[in-house]
Order: structure tokens, then sequence, then C-alpha cells
């Protein structure tokens, strides 16, 4: 009788290198919020302005979102993400080289196009190299890396800043990407079944999701009549719309806002964004724990919501910048703990299309949530600046209409039904079917 050998432990290689993915594409895109202030001076650009600085970012993220991601389902995420890879750290390097605000429109907008297609690439990686089982934790630890680099960014930056300059340090910070690049290149093949690390016994431990790819027309009926959708856009809506003003405003907050120093509002946004790292890790064990429980994702999401909004409302009534980011932090790391878990629902429902629905979906959340509130931060800053309003009473109220709006997510999650595929409707396996 033949001896079957211990699993090989490829996929766990493969964890490491979406890990690093997540970890570079936060840094590249949270340590522009640290250089605002000297970008904005050594470029004349005022608040209005620089809200469409960080819009046209997010504008190119979600226009390019669906077509990356149908062009991992078709060329597979090998090639894409080397490509895309490539192209953000470039334009990451050029935006070191904007000379006004025209240059540095382009330079933002070209930089999100490439940016656009890691998320919904990742996830066809994850549906085809992990089982079911393991999901959870998989997006939780690449989520939790990508905020790492989003919290070593404020810090590091600064750093560079005050060593070399704005302009170097984007220079700097594009060169992760590119060795990145030329490591995954090298080593990843699409399907685990071709790949010479992976051994049958391994394979066994993957399931039939991991034998090979497919490339099937998008259902946009299916999709368009999916109250599931509906309801996981909405949630993704809304949370974009408080994490975008962590992503690209708090810094340039703590210091107009709040009086603090350049340096301790570095320190004060990374411990924002580790918070939320350390929520995202969190949230993949429950994901995992909550699979198969029924209704528990969509009580829980319910909860979670309602926690965050107060700790936000929370923050504008307390006077002290380091007690109220503390609160604000802890509002992040309970929030946080739902995207793994949105994640893996959104795989779940959305089965073999999860390339181009998860772009679709993202892509229009950044288009309502993000771009929304980075635009209107800026206006709103500028408009109460010009009725007299400074320091906090020029920014606190606009946490109060954050706190509101993630209340509606968590209303949204409560009628979510993962048991529910997009093609069959029909249960999930594994899955109860919600009452």
């Amino acid at each position: 009788m033949e001896q079957s050998e211990r699993p090989t432990k490829a996929r766990f290689i493969l964890l490491g290198f979406l890990c690093a993915l997540a970890f570079v594409l936060y840094l590249d895109r949270i340590c522009i919020a640290q250089a605002a202030k000297p970008i904005q001076a050594d470029l004349n650009i005022s608040d209005t302005q620089w809200g469409f600085v960080l819009a046209a970012f997010t504008i190119a993220y979600a226009l390019f979102e669906v077509p990356t991601g149908r062009m991992g389902d078709r060329d597979g995420a090998r090639k894409v993400l080397t490509r895309i890879v490539l192209w953000w750290s470039a334009f990451t390097a050029l935006t070191g080289a904007s000379t006004g605000l025209v240059t540095m429109l382009t330079a933002r907008f070209l930089f999100g196009a490439g940016e656009a297609g890691a998320y919904p690439n990742a996830a066809r990686v994850i549906s085809r190299w992990f089982s079911v089982g393991e999901r959870g934790r998989v997006q939780g630890t690449m989520l939790a890396f990508s905020l790492l680099g989003g919290a070593v960014a404020p810090s590091l930056a600064q750093v560079c800043i005050n060593n070399f300059g704005w302009r170097y340090t984007f220079v700097m910070f594009g060169l992760a990407g590119v060795f990145w690049a030329a490591s995954f290149y090298y080593w990843f093949l699409d399907a685990p079944s071709e790949h010479p690390a992976v051994n049958k016994e391994e394979l066994e431990q993957i399931g039939t999701q991991g034998m090979g790819t497919t490339h099937a027309p998008i259902p946009w009926k299916l999709i368009f009549h999916s109250k599931n959708l509906y309801l996981l856009v909405s949630i993704l809506i809304c949370t974009n719309f408080t994490s975008y003003i962590f992503f690209g405003w708090f810094p340039k907050y703590l210091q107009d806002g709040r009086g603090v120093e350049k340096d301790p509002s570095s320190w004060m946004a990374s411990l924002l964004l580790g918070s939320g790292a350390l929520g995202m890790i969190l949230g993949g064990r429950i994901n995992d724990k909550l699979y198969s429980q029924g209704n528990a994702r969509q009580r829980r999401g319910l909860i979670v919501m309602t926690i965050t909004a107060s700790c936000l409302a929370c923050s504008t009534f307390i006077d002290n910048a380091w007690a109220a980011t503390a609160t604000i932090a802890f509002g992040y790391f309970i929030m946080n703990q739902m995207l793994p878990v949105w994640w893996a629902t959104t795989i779940e429902v959305t089965g073999k299309h999860v390339g181009s629905i998860f772009g679709l979906l993202n892509g229009v959340a950044g288009l309502i949530g993000a771009v929304s509130t980075q635009v209107l931060f800026g206006l709103y800053s500028d408009y109460r600046k010009g009725q007299g309003f400074t320091g906090r009473d020029q920014f606190d109220p606009f946490f109060l209409l954050c706190s509101g709006i993630l209340l509606i997510a968590g209303v949204c999650w409560w009628f979510v039904n993962p048991a529910k595929k997009l093609e069959s409707e029909e249960p999930s396996p594994g899955i109860k079917e919600q009452t």
C-alpha cells in the first residue's frame, strides 16, 4: 500500500507574496497623506484642490477595477498583477516630479489606474489557491498587511521628507513594487495544480476550486437582480466614506485642526491605521468561525458598525489629541473586523466571476463612497474656514456625518444572506439558509 506524502505548503509562500503586495499597495497609497502640507505649500494647492488630487486616484481606481479584474479572469493573475504593480510603482515615483496641480492630478490618476487591479486579482488568486475554510484567515492576514503598510507609511514618509524632501520620498517608495513584481512573476503560477512546489496532498487540501482557471461571460442580469450585491456594495460605500478620510486627510486634520506637530501627527496616523490592521487579523479568524453559523455575520455587522459610529462621534468631544486618536483607532479596529468577512461573503456569493464582480463592487464603492468624502472634506474645510471657523470647529462636524453613514452600513449587514450564490440562488454548501 502506497504511503501518502505530507502536504506541501506552497500556498503559504503565496500568502507571503499577497501580504507583501498588500503592504506595498498601501505604503504607496498612504504616504501622500503625510506629504500633503509640503506639497500644498510648494505647488500652491488649496484644500479644495487637494481633495480633487486625492479623488483623482480614487476615480481611476474605481474606473479600472472591473477592466483589470476582467483581465485577470481572462489572462490570469500572474501576468496582470506583475504589469499593474510595475505601472503603479512608476507613477508613485513620478508623483515626485509634479510641478503643479495638473501634473499632480495626472500622476495620481495614472497611479490609481494601476492599483485598481490589485484586490480583484488577489481575490481571484485566493479563490484558486485556498480552501473555503482558509479564506477568511488568508483575507484577514493580507488585508492586515495592507493597513500595516498604511501604518508604516506616515512615520516612514515623515522621516524621508525630513531628510530628503517629499519629491525623493515618492521615488524611494516606488522602488518597493519593482522588487515585488520581479519576485512574484518568477515564482507564481495561476493554477496550483501546475505548480511544481504543490503536491497531490496539498491539492486535496485546497479542493477542486484550485484546479485551473475558467473564463465565462459576466452574468449582468443576475448581478443587477441580486439583493446581496446591492447590500454588499452599500456596506462598502459607507465604510469607504470614513476610511478614506483616514487615508488622505487624517494627518492634515491633526496638524490644522488639533495643532499637532508634523512628527507626532505621523505617529498618531500610524496608530490609527495599525489598529485597523489588528482588526483585520481578528476579523479573518472570526469569519472562519462564523462560516456555518447562519446569520451570525449579519448580527455582528450591525453591532460592529454601531460601536464604530459611537467612537467616531465621541472623539469630537475629546480635547486631548492622543485620547481622541485612540478613541477613533478603537472604532477603526472594531470596524475592520468586518472587512475580511465582507471579502469572504463576496467571494462565496460571486463564485467563478469573483475577479470581475469584486472589481465592480469595489469600483462603485470607490466612486460613490471614497470620492465623495475626499472631495467633500476638502470643500467643507475651505467652506468652514471661509465662515471664520478654525481648529476643530473647522473639521469635527464632518465626523458626525460619518457616524450616521456607518449606522446605515450596519443596517445593510443585517439583510445580507451569504447562503444565496449569484448563479444558482441556491444555498452554498456548508452555510445554513438565513431565516
